[in-house]
């Protein structure tokens, strides 16, 4: 039986914002907090599918952007873009989840289904 857990939710979440903090952490903290948790807690297999389908589709676009870089510089905005959505959206959908609503990460390529 499955328990409902929305801190932990909302945890795993925040828990991206670990490359900004520490430069290390914001890929593999999710991904071992779902892969643990994701047949105990409610909701948690879809929380934490789209939070790595998000930062692998955030990593994608960042490699996207370097030979953008060396071509004509504007790589840079997809940079800065790609670095604006890692903060941005983590912290938005851990407030939507705190709440009861769904998550939902734009732009993002559903690699795990």
């Amino acid at each position: 039986m499955k328990e409902q857990n929305n801190q932990l939710l909302v945890l795993t979440h925040l828990s991206q914002l670990l490359d900004l903090v520490t430069g290390f952490g914001g890929f593999i903290v999710p991904l071992v907090i779902w892969l643990t948790k994701r047949d105990t807690i409610m909701g948690m297999d879809e929380n934490g599918k789209s939070i790595i389908n998000f930062q692998l589709s955030m990593f994608l676009y960042a490699i996207i952007s370097i030979p953008f870089i060396l071509f004509c510089g504007a790589g840079f905005i997809g940079l800065i873009a790609v670095g604006i959505m890692c903060l941005v959206f983590p912290i938005v959908n851990a407030v939507k989840v705190s709440s009861g609503e769904n998550p939902k990460y734009p732009l993002s390529i559903k690699f795990i289904l």
